[in-house]
């Protein structure tokens, strides 16, 4: 009897365990999608930047004292007009005394080139001037001449450093700064500005482009943008060129657009929010976020061939909310899990159940 019971229990066992060796041979299933290249694209915001199309410190090029100075902080000037007038009495003093100079070394010239030219004309005549004589007479008109030629130099020199004097702006604009007034020393480099004229009739837009999107193209020349003055309205800019060249600092591109402030209703310095569509040249491929498995080491999606599942490393690309652009070893037509895990191993059998969504 004890004999019969241990047989039926020891039958029971087995089957159970031929079971459960059934269940563990039967491959697990997972949602999957097929690959395929799409368009990619989608609208960025980014911090940017208002300055001026131009922008002038202006500094004294000579030391000396500000005689008068003509502007102030938003009075609009025309190029050429006089910002400010300085008092330097030794610039006109060596002004004066090298114009002397020019005079003198010109008499001295004049001089030496009637005697040169006597000579000349006494020595037609046979006998009348030794050769050495009429050489002697030559040589020092000619280095009179240099005198004259040295000091009309010097003048000029010192006529620079007179207009110096005069300080004018550089072109149209407003004056948005003004450091000194009269009766102050200017002329050390250590100092602020005199006074700053910016040209905001036209601005720039300095937009910082993440590195993962400088190779991406905006949908249109121009783009949109707005400031905190004015959040409802939109203002619109075009692009004008790129730095080409990735900042070690933020890692980013700088995209220059011009906007044309011919009303004055933005300032220079004012942040904004620029917003560009940005899409690639080409179809690329974008996924779930979820195919997308994350690691310490990596990113990888899982790919499903001939039944079993392999990791495939990945990086990504321009994320699109519901989707993210990758790049790796793929091709259009593989059939990938729409739910990525580093529980599920390289080899792993499963049974593909495809998405229809996908």
């Amino acid at each position: 009897m004890i004999i019969s019971v241990l047989f039926i229990l020891a039958s029971g066992c087995k089957q159970n365990n031929n079971e459960q060796s059934a269940k563990k041979s039967i491959p697990d299933s997972a949602t999957v999608f097929i690959l395929k290249k799409q368009n990619i694209n989608k609208q960025f915001t980014f911090p940017s930047e208002l300055s001026a199309m131009d922008r002038a410190e202006i500094f004294a090029k000579v030391i000396g004292y500000i005689k008068t100075i003509k502007v102030d902080i938003g009075d609009h000037v025309k190029q050429g007009q006089l910002i400010a007038q300085l008092d330097a009495p030794e610039i006109i003093s060596n002004y004066e005394q090298a114009n002397a100079e020019v005079q003198t070394a010109y008499s001295k010239y004049l001089g030496s080139l009637d005697t040169y030219n006597r000579i000349v004309n006494a020595s037609k005549v046979d006998g009348t001037v030794a050769p050495i004589e009429l050489e002697k007479a030559k040589t020092n008109m000619l280095a009179e001449k240099s005198v004259w030629d040295a000091s009309r130099s010097k003048l000029n020199a010192f006529a620079e450093l007179k207009n110096y004097l005069n300080i004018t702006s550089p072109f149209s604009g407003i004056v948005t700064q003004r450091n000194a007034d009269a009766g102050a020393l200017v002329g050390s480099a250590t100092q602020k500005p005199i006074a700053v004229i910016e040209n905001t009739n036209t601005l720039r837009l300095r937009v910082p482009v993440p590195e993962a999107y400088t190779a991406t193209l905006p949908d249109s020349s121009f783009i949109a943008f707005t400031v905190d003055a004015q959040p409802n309205k939109k203002y619109y800019a075009e692009l004008s060129r790129k730095n080409d060249m990735i900042g070690k600092e933020n890692r980013t591109e700088t995209w220059e657009f011009v906007y044309n402030n011919d009303k004055l209703e933005l300032k220079s310095g004012m942040y904004a929010n620029a917003i560009i569509k940005l899409g690639r040249t080409t179809t690329s491929f974008a996924v779930a976020s979820s195919a997308i498995a994350t690691t310490l080491e990596k990113k990888f999606v899982i790919r499903l061939k001939n039944g079993t599942a392999e990791w495939v490393d990945v990086r990504n690309g321009i994320n699109m909310g519901d989707k993210t652009e990758v790049f790796g070893n793929l091709i259009e037509g593989d059939t990938l899990l729409i739910k990525a895990t580093d529980e599920i191993k390289t080899g792993l059998k499963l049974i593909p159940k495809f998405d229809k969504r996908e």
